[in-house]
């Protein structure tokens, strides 16, 4: 989610490393006193968090990056009959169906789970996954170049079609990267599934850029962030996450007093991301005292600051430069896991064939 990404921001500044894993085993992790979690490359936790945890469970934690999380979740399906560990954390919304269609997880009811938010619980008749985090995919806009330019920033999807705003916009290719497709499935979800494929016509006609992933599209062609400035990119308009501003401003050699870009609000989605005890596990009470922690409310401040995505613990506190620079969407689109699983696959293919050839 966002928070694959988005840590990139502070790793890209040399401030943070995405191994804060805390202590980790590098054993098998087959031994009942070792917990193994398999996630994307974004983990991250503050080591004395991640301690707390191990004192206070007499258990190790093991932790196994496998890339993004579209990857990470195909490999884990993949493996499900003989699970490269017990816990798995970042499936999101928009690969939800993928991962319980094919039975990657079993039920369990984290302790804690009466106070996460009714609207994260999108399994919550058979809690195979629990809720960990949100965040929203939004385009963000670079400040300065509309001051400069004396044009007001797009605030909606329709917006950005208009002609005042003609090859300003990049964005993730929907195939390749994870807030490319949650974009698409904004768009499909504001205009319906009739109208998305106009609307992205007209985008296309108004010069909208498509790179592979969010890296190059944040680094190096929107002129907003630090790197892209560097870069010499172009676009005043990226496709982004809401909480980018504050990572924007956390990170800046010198704290700037207001972020350098902004979010155009009217264009987010919401992604929610999970965790999930492994079917097949070797260490499934380890497991379950490890979902236990995730939805804990020191595991909940913690992250943040570290993978730059909301708590969805009722009465967790979110850090000032949060709510400050990058309040989450009021009214975000969404959609259905349901839905998603059933268009997916051939939206990704109609967007391919109308934006890249």
């Amino acid at each position: 989610m966002h928070n694959k990404t988005l840590v990139a921001v502070a790793v890209g500044l040399g401030l943070i490393t995405l191994s804060a894993c805390g202590s980790t085993d590098t054993k098998s992790g087959t031994d009942s006193k070792t917990v193994t979690l398999v996630s994307h490359n974004s983990w991250a936790v503050s080591k004395k968090v991640l301690k707390d945890f191990e004192k206070q469970s007499g258990y190790k934690v093991r932790v196994l990056e496998d890339g993004d999380a579209g990857q990470a979740v195909n490999k884990a399906i993949l493996t499900k009959d003989n699970p490269q560990g017990d816990v798995f954390f970042g499936v999101d919304n928009t690969l939800l169906s993928r991962a319980l269609d094919n039975g990657l997880f079993q039920p369990y009811t984290a302790k804690g789970l009466d106070k996460v938010g009714a609207a994260y619980q999108l399994d919550k008749d058979k809690h195979r996954v629990t809720p960990i985090d949100y965040g929203d995919i939004c385009v963000n806009y670079d400040k300065a170049y509309f001051s400069e330019h004396r044009l007001t920033p797009p605030q909606s999807f329709a917006d950005l079609a208009k002609p005042q705003y003609k090859n300003l916009l990049v964005t993730e290719n929907a195939a390749t990267s994870s807030p490319g497709l949650g974009f698409l499935l904004g768009s499909a979800a504001q205009f319906g599934d009739g109208g998305w494929q106009d609307y992205w016509k007209k985008l296309k006609a108004n010069g909208v850029k498509v790179v592979d992933g969010w890296d190059q599209a944040y680094y190096e062609e929107f002129s907003g962030s630090s790197q892209g400035k560097k870069a010499g990119g172009d676009r005043p308009l990226v496709v982004s996450y809401a909480s980018s501003p504050p990572a924007e401003v956390i990170y800046a050699k010198k704290r700037p007093a207001t972020a350098p870009t902004g979010v155009a609000t009217g264009t987010c989605f919401r992604q929610t991301e999970f965790a999930g005890l492994l079917s097949n596990a070797k260490n499934p009470k380890g497991a379950k005292a490890f979902i236990d922690f995730l939805v804990s409310k020191e595991f909940q401040e913690d992250m943040p600051l570290n993978m730059f995505v909301y708590p969805v613990l009722q009465g967790a506190e979110v850090p000032a430069e949060f709510t400050e620079y990058g309040p989450a969407a009021k009214d975000p689109e969404t959609m259905a896991p349901g839905k998603i699983a059933a268009n997916r696959d051939q939206w990704v293919k109609s967007w391919t064939s109308l934006v890249l050839k």
